[in-house]
Parts: C-alpha cells; sequence; structure tokens
C-alpha cells in the first residue's frame, strides 16, 4: 500500500492528567498500544518518520498519563533500534519530542486556571512551589518540525521552553 505518507506526527492524545487518573485502562490502551499499532504499521509500511508528540512528564512520572507516556517513548526506542537493525533498503526514522505546556492547546493548564478566576478563584496548584514551562502552538510546531529535520532515529527530544514561570 502506498500512500505517500512520509512522516507520522504520533500526538498518543490522552495528555490530561486528571482524565488519565479517572480512566487508567483508556489511557494506557490509547497513550501506549496506540504507540505500538502506529510503530508497527510505520515500521511494516516503511514510513519514513515518526515522531512521538510526548510530555515533560515522563521525566520520572508520579500518574498514569506520565508513565504511559514514557513507556510509549521506550517503544519509540526499541524501533528505532529495530529499523536500524533491519536489512531494509529503506529504514524508519522513530523519535519523540517532550513538550510541557502548550499556551492555548487542549491539555494546557491555563485555561483552567482562568476558568478559575472567572468563577473567583481559587487556582487550584499541586504545590506552592509548583513551575511550569509555556510556549505557543507555533512555537511549538516549529519546534516539533525542526526536531524532526534534526532526527536520526531513537532521540527524546528536549525542547528549550525558556525559564520556568513559578505558578
Amino acid at each position: 500500500i502506498d500512500n505517500n505518507i512520509d512522516i507520522i506526527f504520533h500526538a498518543a492524545a490522552y495528555k490530561h492528567v486528571p482524565i488519565v487518573e479517572l480512566n487508567p485502562i483508556e489511557g494506557i490502551k490509547n497513550n501506549i498500544f496506540s504507540t505500538l499499532n502506529i510503530c508497527t504499521s510505520a515500521f511494516n509500511l516503511n514510513i519514513k518518520k515518526v515522531i512521538l508528540i510526548s510530555t515533560d512528564k515522563a521525566v520520572r512520572p508520579t500518574n498514569v498519563m506520565g508513565a504511559s507516556k514514557r513507556v510509549s517513548e521506550q517503544i519509540i526506542q526499541f524501533f528505532s533500534i529495530k529499523s536500524k537493525l533491519n536489512n531494509k533498503t529503506e529504514n524508519t526514522l522513530f523519535t519523540a519530542v517532550r513538550f510541557g505546556n502548550v499556551l492555548g492547546s487542549s491539555g494546557s493548564v491555563v485555561p483552567l486556571f482562568i476558568k478559575q478566576l472567572k468563577n473567583g478563584g481559587p487556582i487550584t496548584i499541586t504545590h506552592p512551589e509548583v513551575i511550569r514551562y509555556f510556549m505557543t502552538i507555533n512555537e511549538a510546531a516549529q519546534l516539533l518540525i525542526a526536531s524532526s529535520n534534526l532526527s536520526q532515529g531513537g532521540e527524546i527530544f528536549l525542547l528549550d521552553m525558556g525559564e520556568p514561570v513559578k505558578i
């Protein structure tokens, strides 16, 4: 099958911590098994690149969402090794990119804060010293494309998101 697909950007889209915590099985199915299915298909179909859009919460994960994204990253790394060891003439490059909060995205904490402020507060945070990194959707898209161009396969790109903001 040739659908002229060169690159897959895989969001493994269950990225809202509260939703995944309330529905851990669905979060695992969506984040882990979808990544496995996409990687298997891309490998078998000789897609040029697969880029997993991961999260900064995959670093030392403390919740199901972060842990499921970390496993997704490991699946990407496994397929990268598998592809490099393969004797096909064209190998698929598998890589991951970690993001923090993207302003205006459905996973951003900012809309929640705005809603809480409009309702008279308070703003709920998990810890008084919590910090977040923020970037715009345009910045995220540009960094995603740049990382896909730099990819040699198997990397987990950690993007420079500037200075953290204390919430």
